[in-house]
């Protein structure tokens, strides 16, 4: 069994360009301006991305995450790497997994179609999360199926599928699932960084 990992799309990710949204100056209740920024930061690249351990205030923009007035909270941290590319572009595993769990996530500002795969290498179990995916990726899917590395198991969706953003993958590498399947927090509260942080670690080693 291969360690290395494969590419996750159908280009390098060392091609994409970096774009930060934290403390981004666009209306954030305004999904054209986002993309718009989105699309500078990008330029001719084949993606834009980046976003790990970000403190970003874009979320205020749904309910989802909890807001200052409501007396909540509100998660602003991000948990994985956003790669802005086309919808329907083609999302490869990057190991071989087993599909821990799957969900149509559709809410405004959640994740839209997701699929969590497990991962039991000579280091441990860990399991990757994706998402923001076209609907048509859960279409087959069952718990268990065995999906080999640089197998094309998932596509990235529209925003009227996506939970309403700009089209993009959410990729996010977890050490412990909490009991949890066809979801899991991608955000956290600024007071919880270092514990979520920890259960979610930086998944670049996995992204080529």
């Amino acid at each position: 069994m291969k360690t290395d990992p494969a590419p996750l799309f159908p280009f390098p990710l060392a091609e994409a360009r970096p774009v930060v949204l934290a403390g981004a100056d666009f209306d954030v209740a305004d999904p054209a301006a986002m993309a718009a920024f989105i699309a500078q930061a990008r330029g001719t690249a084949p993606a834009a991305i980046g976003g790990y351990g970000e403190n970003r205030g874009i979320y205020a923009a749904s309910p989802l995450f909890g807001t200052p007035a409501a007396g909540v909270e509100p998660r602003v941290i991000h948990l994985g790497v956003d790669v802005w590319t086309e919808a329907g572009t083609p999302v490869s595993a990057p190991l071989d997994a087993v599909v821990h769990s799957f969900a149509d996530n559709d809410r405004f500002g959640d994740y839209g179609g997701t699929v969590i795969l497990e991962h039991r290498t000579a280091a441990g179990v860990f399991w990757t999360l994706y998402g923001h995916l076209a609907r048509r990726s859960l279409a087959g899917l069952a718990e268990g199926r065995m999906v080999g590395r640089g197998e094309v198991f998932a596509w990235l969706g529209e925003p009227a599928e996506n939970g309403g953003w700009p089209p993009h993958l959410h990729f996010q590498k977890i050490t412990d699932m909490l009991g949890m399947r066809g979801d899991f927090p991608g955000v956290a509260r600024a007071s919880e960084k270092e514990d979520w942080l920890g259960l979610c670690p930086d998944p670049s080693d996995l992204m080529v």
